[in-house]
């Protein structure tokens, strides 16, 4: 075992000292996991939890990559967060579900520290089923992002050109033949739905009207462009202006809704969405700013931060985090990788701004979360560990049935002051990795 690990170490040693005499970002068949880089001085000091995608234990870890409290779940995930009551808020994947289309769930849970669950909302029926996200409101309520089933001829009458219309596709082992259409339920602690937003009641053209007829180029899968005709991925809340943000990455727009009106108040991201602007082209990217995105969220400025996951962009695919003012639709703030092989999720992904300024960054096809400050300098690292339920020191190029087995839909960051760790022990550490060299030990920086 100590020649093992002494063999690893060296090996890791000369990965690292590769990395630090290049200028230009690395793409590896085998790579190290866990925290590769931790500067203690400019990263936000706390806890991140995430979901691995193929396993239902949920991970508190420490700056270094320890565990400090785990939770055994009953279902795979889509997004896990904690609440500042010491709970987790989860969605879950049930078992076959009445469309197999990606972000599939039907299930949100909410579960105490020691891991039962104490609230339940299901939302699983051959005409509708929860999908990707959700979020606690302050009053206690929760949005819950949704698919509701339109037939084909529901989507003639709404205008949609039947030349566009395939009389079915198949997708993850099921046949579909008709649409699927992103909505939004609020519901009470007793599960009552009191408030609702459907995207099918909004169709139309225009500023504040979503296109029945725009879609995706057919080469991204035959039923992104068509039956999963919006393809949401957010569902938040905005108190200070009782507005509901949500995000669509079949538009790649990111959209704010009066949550008494119901109307679209701003969008950005896709003119061409709506018949503005210069619409992409081969080679050019048009006024066309998101491809894909994911996970948008409002700033305590007031500005929008939103995952643009840059895939099928004509100038070349590349991830990056922007930060929109909606009073300008300006960028006011950006990230990407100088090179975009160390920077791609193709599907999926988060931002989360810290209390400290820093973006906790989560790249979820290469299972990769970091925390870049705002003079876009990376000081924390990691690569998640859990390689389809089992713990790897490397990850491999090898054959597999999902090429992205360590992936997490999202992660965040709790401060040791949030009101969700008050009292909890959080001492008890225990390596991930045990048998694992420490990767952020052996970073020294260039300057």
């Amino acid at each position: 075992m100590g020649r093992r690990i002494a063999g690893s170490f060296l090996f890791t040693t000369f990965i690292l000292i590769f990395l630090l005499s290049s200028a230009m970002a690395y793409e590896a068949l085998n790579g190290p996991t866990g925290v590769l880089k931790y500067d203690k001085a400019k990263a936000y000091d706390g806890y991140t939890l995430f979901s691995p995608s193929t396993s239902k234990t949920v991970y508190l870890i420490d700056m270094e990559g320890n565990i400090v409290h785990k939770w055994e779940t009953q279902y795979l995930p889509w997004a896990t967060m904690l609440l500042e009551n010491g709970n987790l808020l989860r969605s879950g994947k049930l078992p076959d579900p009445p469309v197999n289309m990606g972000g599939v769930g039907g299930s949100v849970q909410e579960i105490d520290w020691d891991g039962k669950v104490v609230w339940e909302y299901k939302m699983f029926s051959p005409t509708e089923v929860q999908h990707h996200c959700f979020s606690r409101m302050p009053n206690g309520n929760t949005l819950v992002l949704g698919w509701e089933y339109k037939g084909i001829e529901e989507a003639l009458v709404k205008g949609r050109d039947p030349k566009t219309v395939p009389a079915s596709v198949f997708a993850g082992g099921k046949w579909i033949y008709g649409f699927w259409s992103d909505f939004v339920r609020e519901v009470d602690k007793t599960g009552k739905t009191v408030w609702e937003w459907h995207a099918w009641d909004h169709i139309g053209k225009g500023p504040t009207r979503l296109d029945i007829n725009y879609k995706l180029p057919e080469p991204v899968g035959e039923y992104y462009p068509n039956f999963d005709w919006t393809h949401f991925n957010t569902a938040d809340y905005n108190p200070k202006t009782d507005q509901v943000i949500v995000n669509s990455r079949n538009f790649s727009e990111t959209y704010l809704i009066d949550h008494k009106t119901g109307q679209i108040q701003w969008r950005w991201g896709n003119p061409c969405a709506y018949g503005q602007g210069k619409c992409p082209s081969y080679y050019d990217n048009g006024d066309q700013q998101l491809f894909g995105s994911h996970h948008a969220s409002v700033l305590d400025n007031g500005n929008i931060q939103i995952f643009d996951n840059g895939s099928e962009r004509p100038e070349g695919n590349r991830s990056r985090v922007v930060e929109v003012n909606p009073k300008t639709n300006k960028i006011v703030w950006e990230y990407y990788s100088n090179d975009s092989t160390s920077f791609f999720s193709y599907r999926q992904g988060s931002a989360q701004r810290l209390p400290n300024g820093n973006v906790l960054v989560t790249s979820t096809a290469k299972g990769h979360i970091f925390e870049v400050t705002p003079k876009k300098e990376i000081v924390w690292e990691y690569v998640i560990p859990v390689d389809n339920a089992e713990v790897k020191c490397f990850l491999e190029d090898a054959p597999r049935a999902n090429s992205m087995d360590n992936q997490t839909h999202r992660s965040y960051r709790y401060g040791a002051d949030y009101p969700g760790l008050k009292g909890k022990d959080l001492t008890k550490k225990v390596p991930l990795t045990p048998d694992c060299p420490e990767f952020w030990k052996l970073y020294k920086t260039t300057k």
